[in-house]
């Protein structure tokens, strides 16, 4: 009987079931469930405002991989994110607030809405590519959020009031419980986008992102599968949308400007392209690093007290430069950093 903790030393795969092995080491399935364990046992010694913070990562990880999909995955940039999120959301709202229906039921209709959009302007994702089809889903944002703003269903510019959601006759209304919900629906996102790329369809959309023309020799219909992408990835950001709008429970057109897009974009840049782990680990550092900089702002004051503005506007600035900082020294992102170190020690003494 093999032993599940000896370190492999090479590829050995002897059916087609082991290559396809979601984890290939039994060591790892260990690794993931005891991390898992981890952040469901994480709100019992943290305070309301951690898990709070918690909350935030975990929703920004969720729209992050769903942004990954298709920019990191697939190679079609897009900048609209902030515009999808807000579909999200409103979708969300008006089902459970105006139509008077189920959270449980708004959810996945807010996802499909927001993939049937998504699809729609992925359409000319066929004909555009790079710049041009950044600057389309640059469009795609400033024509949704024009429309939200100025129909009567979602409340115009003010907005709409949402409430937390509740299963029978409990609410989540505590920071823990809604981080559990958060967190399930995380942990079911991550399952689906690994095994997506170990099928037909997220092979076909890694064969688009490397050289889309080869692709279509072989056979890919890039039409189709570059409208998937958008709708797949949409669906999920979608889901993040509504969940984020049931945690703050308020939507507004503000809430969703082109500078949210520019900071899920950096997430998956940060964090690294083509990795659902990296889009996690972008998720945290963006949404964390804020919280950081203004830290740091407050403990400057208090040796510069009449700097404070000075200093706030530095962490605008700071924020800009790490992101550039990343892409001109660690192009890789937050998950190349952390497998060089793994496979050092992985390596150690002999990693020459």
């Amino acid at each position: 009987m093999r032993n599940p903790f000896v370190m492999e030393c090479g590829n050995y795969k002897t059916s087609y079931n082991r290559d396809m092995d979601l984890f290939r080491i039994p060591r790892v399935k260990l690794r993931m469930l005891v991390i898992v364990i981890l952040l469901f046992l994480f709100p019992l010694f943290a305070s309301n405002y951690v898990i709070g913070l918690a909350t935030l990562c975990t929703i920004a990880a969720i729209g992050a991989i769903g942004l990954n999909i298709l920019t990191g995955f697939t190679g079609q940039i897009s900048v609209g994110v902030g515009a999808f999120l807000a579909v999200g959301g409103y979708t969300s709202a008006i089902i459970t607030t105006t139509l008077g229906w189920s959270f449980w039921i708004s959810l996945p209709l807010a996802g499909l809405i927001t993939a049937v959009i998504g699809g729609l302007f992925g359409v000319p994702s066929l004909r555009l590519k790079g710049l041009y089809l950044a600057i389309a889903t640059l469009a795609a944002q400033v024509v949704i959020l024009y429309i939200i703003g100025r129909l009567s269903i979602t409340g115009g510019g003010a907005g709409m009031i949402l409430q937390r959601p509740a299963i029978g006759g409990y609410t989540f209304s505590s920071h823990s419980s809604y981080y559990y919900l958060c967190l399930v629906i995380a942990i079911l996102v991550v399952i689906y986008t690994l095994n997506l790329f170990r099928s037909r369809t997220g092979r076909a959309f890694l064969a688009v992102h490397h050289r889309d023309v080869a692709a279509q020799i072989m056979g890919i219909n890039l039409f189709s599968y570059k409208v998937m992408a958008f709708a797949i990835s949409s669906f999920i950001v979608g889901i993040c949308g509504a969940l984020l709008a049931h945690y703050t429970m308020v939507v507004t057109v503000e809430l969703y400007s082109i500078q949210v897009s520019i900071q899920y974009l950096a997430m998956i840049l940060v964090g690294g392209l083509g990795s659902v782990f990296g889009a996690i680990l972008g998720a945290i550092f963006i949404t964390l690093l804020p919280v950081f900089l203004q830290y740091m702002v407050e403990f400057l004051t208090v040796f510069m007290p009449n700097a404070y503005h000075l200093l706030s506007s530095f962490r605008e600035f700071v924020f800009g430069l790490v992101i550039l900082l990343f892409l001109i020294f660690e192009p890789g992102g937050l998950v190349h950093i952390w497998t060089n170190i793994r496979n050092y020690f992985r390596l150690w003494p002999f990693s020459y």
